[in-house]
């Protein structure tokens, strides 16, 4: 099933699969993310998906049951 997923602030949407990592469909958009353990511990990566909930990007997927998807980048002048 595909999601169209939405990065803010630039508004770049790209079509992606339940289950893609984030990073992956990150990086096809063009958008950058930044990492840094790429474990989920160091939250260099945490962004905001629709509902305002935050999660880090390197252990996430697209997940089921949405046709639409907006994470929000945010921006940490620490990384």
């Amino acid at each position: 099933m595909s999601v169209t997923i939405r990065f803010l602030p630039d508004d770049v949407t790209i079509n992606a699969e339940v289950g893609e990592p984030l990073l992956q469909v990150a990086q096809r958009a063009g958008v950058f993310i930044p990492t840094g353990c790429l474990m989920g511990s160091c939250h260099a990566c945490e962004v905001e998906i629709n509902d305002g909930e935050t999660i880090c990007a390197c252990i996430s997927a697209v997940p089921p049951g949405q046709e639409q998807l907006t994470i929000n980048l945010y921006s940490d002048s620490t990384w």
